[in-house]
């Protein structure tokens, strides 16, 4: 996106000065239509002051400036809800982080906040603005893989040990489900199509924490597809998103693992690589594979969701993730959590996770 030559940079502030609020503040200040313009954060006021903005220790004096437009949500995941109630009743646009909520009913209740209209919100569910994942999208979407038949997909790495200095990371409404898994199920439904029912398992042996670090789950798509996924933030892999798509320059990339396998009846896509598997003329297991590389635009997650959130700022396009559609995500990992408590299949229904 070029710099408009009429409109303004749009004003951001930031409230959550923590890891994903500091990377945020670098991309913005990468992009030309955006300018970031103050901070919000109780404990720390160090970003503020690597990018000489204000400091405010508290968010309602940030939302409160009068060259404000939008806000990125970067708290801590309990606060997410009523941060952006806050953001609705100023009439300021957010971006929320991912996960929307903690619970389905909590992001229900801000569902119903935004029901009467007022400020937009964007979910942070970065990767479908990744442009890989459009253009698997659009392969799935033509057909070309045929009836969609099996997926499954692998999260497997080691988060260092610092990681888990700040408490939060450690207890409920942390660990692997909510704050990786939600990633991953969300790109899987919104490429494949929704899923119906789970099965689940999880494990907090490796680390000890109060919340899982390591979970298993087989699930059902609403088209008759069936996939699988193996998730763990304790061991040494090269398979998950981080490691394969270099979305993300922190990560090391492996460019010889994929993280998703999707496969339909005339064809498979490894992905993020896009290699596209096909049988060029008779179809059975007894003939050689073709392959080629599907093509896809350069680019990554955050920058292509950031100048996407300067235009629902300008309110010139609607949410690609709006808070409805998030919830649909925590509503599966609700199930998933749901499943491995109770050791039952568990589907999912309006929002709900129901026991089977």
């Amino acid at each position: 996106m070029s710099k408009n030559p009429i409109l303004p940079p749009v004003r951001i502030g930031i409230i959550g000065a923590g890891t994903m609020g500091r990377q945020h503040a670098l991309f913005i200040s990468r992009e030309e239509n955006a300018e970031l313009v103050g901070v919000a954060d109780p404990v720390s006021g160090q970003l503020a002051v690597d990018y000489g903005v204000p400091y405010f220790t508290d968010q309602a004096q940030l939302l409160a400036m009068d060259n404000l437009d939008a806000v990125i949500i970067a708290s801590p995941n309990a606060f997410h809800v009523t941060t952006a109630l806050d953001c609705i009743k100023a009439g300021v646009a957010s971006l929320l982080e991912k996960p929307v909520a903690t619970s389905v009913d909590e992001a229900n209740m801000l569902a119903a906040a935004m029901s009467s209209g007022g400020a937009p919100i964007l979910v942070g569910h970065h990767r479908r603005h990744h442009p890989a994942v459009r253009a698997a999208k659009g392969i799935i979407d033509s057909g070309e893989l045929g009836q969609l038949v099996a997926v499954n997909g692998m999260w497997l790495t080691k988060k260092s040990d610092s990681y888990f200095d700040q408490a939060w990371r450690r207890e409920k409404g942390a660990g692997v489900l909510l704050i990786n898994l939600v990633h991953d199920l969300d790109l899987l439904r919104h490429m494949c199509g929704e899923i119906t029912s789970v099965q689940a398992r999880t494990s907090n042996n490796a680390r000890g924490y109060e919340v899982e670090d390591t979970a298993s789950v087989i699930f059902e798509f609403e088209n008759g597809a069936l996939g699988s996924f193996i998730i763990s933030d304790s061991v040494v892999a090269p398979w998950g998103w981080d490691q394969t798509t270099e979305d993300d320059p922190t990560f090391p990339l492996n460019p010889t693992a994929s993280c998703y396998s999707i496969a339909g009846s005339k064809g498979s896509l490894a992905f993020p690589q896009l290699g596209h598997y096909y049988h060029s003329g008779t179809s059975d297991w007894t003939q050689p594979l073709s392959l080629r590389y599907d093509p896809r635009d350069a680019g990554d997650s955050y920058s292509s969701q950031l100048k996407h959130f300067i235009s629902v700022a300008r309110r010139e396009v609607e949410p690609l993730v709006t808070v409805e559609d998030a919830a649909k995500t925590l509503a599966l990992i609700e199930a998933v959590q749901l499943a491995a408590q109770e050791g039952k299949i568990v589907r999912i229904g309006q929002n709900r996770a129901l026991t089977h």
